[in-house]
């Protein structure tokens, strides 16, 4: 590696939302990368994606030599991560990975910049570097900020995913389904269970013998790793028909009073976090749609939750493919360069 040359960058996932995203990413915050590969599936092979000004065709992932690459973000499912993350550490590549297959693994950190950056300082063993869920990015982000006004007791949080998390062809079912309906015809449903266009689906993942979903669970597993606590997290997850955007209904309880001017004060002075809410404006609040294509992310309806003691409601929104996903992975791969220039604090520890 010439670090004069920058990085050599490669996408695994790249045709794909976020790996879409993750490239616009790159080129829009200027990467230091001297080569960007794009990698997907064989069923992807012989198409092209955009980078800068640049087109790069697909390569497979047999095609590649990870020696010849720094750094690899995964943004292709757990699958992927599971059976090809060893042999791309060991060639002395470093993974950030998108993928929930590594994020509860305690040698893997799980990393928000702006929330525990002191946890991507001390290295990664396994040449592993993961970024959370995309609704744990942005409720981590605002619980780290209001720890600081009180200990959390417990936190309730209801969320409206968009289907763009669940990738591309979900998207286009939203788009198909919504076309059928206005024309009086009747949704075809390949990804989800049951029509998403003009309804809600109340289960994202798997389903447990306790009830609790596989996404409710990894939410509440990755908050509290990544704020090192082991504070109550209780989630409902659900799908709702909007193209882009994740949003959160939040009920947070405190272990003592608090002042809501407070609550503004240490959420405007995090790093990546905007306020949308004015006392006495019905109509400055925040929507999927006002986030598309925003890196921030954005609060609102910011009020005392009466029903408890020491209790707040806020509402959450933020565009999943940016910081919940590709922006997150960008981020970290800038923070590690800025740490260790030659990457070898995060390459995979051999014996």
């Amino acid at each position: 590696m010439k670090l004069s040359n920058g990085y050599n960058i490669a996408v695994v996932g790249a045709t794909g939302n976020a790996g879409m995203a993750t490239l616009q990413i790159l080129a829009e915050r200027n990467f230091p990368a001297s080569s960007v590969l794009a990698i997907a599936s064989e069923k992807s092979i012989g198409k092209s994606v955009s980078f800068r000004e640049k087109t790069l065709k697909v390569q497979k992932f047999s095609d590649v030599d990870f020696s010849e690459v720094d750094i690899a973000i995964f943004c292709a499912g757990s699958a992927v991560s599971r059976k090809n993350a060893g042999a791309v550490t060991n060639a002395g590549c470093v993974i950030i990975d998108k993928t929930s297959y590594f994020r509860l693994n305690p040698k893997v950190p799980l990393i928000i910049p702006e929330v525990n950056l002191d946890m991507l300082k001390k290295g990664a063993p396994l040449g592993i570097v993961s970024t959370p869920n995309c609704i744990a990015v942005p409720l981590a982000m605002t619980l780290k900020a209001l720890s600081e006004l009180a200990p959390i007791r417990r936190v309730v949080a209801s969320t409206y995913q968009s289907v763009s998390g669940a990738g591309r062809k979900a998207s286009d079912e939203l788009y198909n389904q919504s076309k059928a309906l206005i024309a009086a015809g009747i949704p075809q449903c390949d990804i989800f269970s049951k029509p998403i266009a003009f309804n809600v689906i109340p289960l994202i993942g798997n389903l447990y013998e306790s009830g609790v979903s596989e996404e409710e669970d990894k939410i509440s597993c990755e908050t509290r790793k990544i704020l090192k606590s082991d504070i109550k997290i209780a989630v409902t997850c659900v799908r709702v028909p909007v193209f882009i955007g994740h949003s959160i209904s939040v009920a947070c309880e405190f272990t003592r009073p608090i002042q809501q001017e407070n609550v503004y004060d240490v959420l405007e002075n995090v790093e990546g976090i905007v306020i949308m809410d004015r006392k006495g404006e019905s109509d400055v609040f925040v929507t999927p749609i006002d986030v598309q294509g925003e890196d921030a992310v954005y609060i609102s309806r910011i009020r005392m939750d009466s029903s408890v003691k020491s209790g707040l409601l806020y509402w959450i929104s933020s565009d999943n493919l940016r910081k919940g996903a590709a922006l997150n992975s960008v981020q970290i791969a800038e923070s590690m360069i800025s740490i260790d220039p030659r990457l070898k604090r995060f390459k995979k520890v051999t014996v």
